[in-house]
């Protein structure tokens, strides 16, 4: 078998040009621009690039930024201060806090903080416990799990029913993962570095979903004939033949896997891509959800 490729990237684009689209028609009708103002806190090589490509992505789709840099001795008082004054300011839509953020900070208080409507990365209190809540519904859900979802519909799974297995349990990812794969009628198993037997309980999934952080982690043996893979991770490894001296893998050893996989992400161009995209798509339902406050 070879697996068929899921297109994050071919998939982004697309909803990126309906956004697009969706925006021209706002400005049209004489409504504003959907804002979106990132909080960056210290010198994070990683997070500074992360918001540096969402300024580019909001910029192409129309999309008004509202960069604000701290410097990682920002107090707790200076973080939320700012965050509070964002969530005043009318033309922001989406407040972005770059995670993570230093260890002297409360993340959760400062999470807690931003304005509910303008919870654009899904990661108010609030938001997560709505979503682990059955019969609630949270304003937005997290950007990388709900492109997982995304990619998912695309690939045509049939997630109702099926055994499904999140592989990393974190905040981020793993568990609003798992939420919102519960959500979607599929019997979930979480697995993690204490889990027994974690080879044998991955070849049980009918749908594998791997953010592990782990280069190559999850090997051909650990997959079920016809399941299909989402690959979340993004690990840098040695190699003196490429240009750069190293190469990009997921969490999943890619080439084997696809041997037996009905369906797998690659790395890059597979679950990366959609986290912008499902950020810019969050941010303008929050401009169109404040049309109708």
């Amino acid at each position: 078998m070879t697996a068929k490729i899921i297109d994050g990237k071919a998939i982004a684009a697309e909803i990126r040009g309906e956004i697009q689209v969706a925006i021209d028609q706002r400005l049209l009708a004489g409504k504003s621009k959907p804002g979106l103002a990132t909080v960056l806190v210290g010198e994070n090589p990683a997070s500074q690039v992360y918001v540096r490509n969402k300024h580019k992505a909001c910029a192409e789709v129309g999309i008004v930024s509202f960069p604000n840099k701290l410097p990682a001795d920002a107090t707790q008082e200076e973080v939320e201060s700012l965050v509070r004054e964002l969530n005043q300011n009318p033309a922001i839509n989406g407040i972005l806090v770059q995670l993570p953020l230093p260890k002297h900070l409360d993340e959760e208080k400062i999470l807690a903080s931003i304005d509910l409507a303008k919870d654009v990365d899904g990661f108010h209190p609030v938001n997560i416990g709505r979503l682990a809540q059955k019969g609630r519904e949270p304003m937005f859900t997290p950007c990388t799990p709900t492109g997982c979802m995304v990619l998912l519909e695309k690939a045509g799974a049939k997630l109702a029913g099926a055994n499904a297995v999140v592989l990393g349990r974190s905040n981020i990812v793993g568990m609003p993962l798992a939420l919102l794969m519960l959500k979607a009628n599929a019997t979930v198993t979480v697995a993690h570095s204490h889990t027994k037997n974690l080879a044998e309980i991955c070849r049980q999934a009918d749908i594998l979903l791997v953010a592990i952080g782990q280069p190559e982690f999850v090997k051909k043996d650990w997959v079920k004939d016809g399941a299909i893979v989402i690959d979340v991770g993004i690990n840098q490894v040695d190699d003196p033949t490429a240009k750069r001296g190293y190469r990009l893998v997921g969490d999943v050893a890619f080439d084997e896997v696809s041997e037996v996989a009905a369906a797998i992400t690659p790395v890059p161009g597979g679950v990366g891509p959609m986290t912008i995209a499902i950020l810019l798509r969050n941010t303008l339902r929050a401009a169109e959800l404040a049309d109708e406050a």
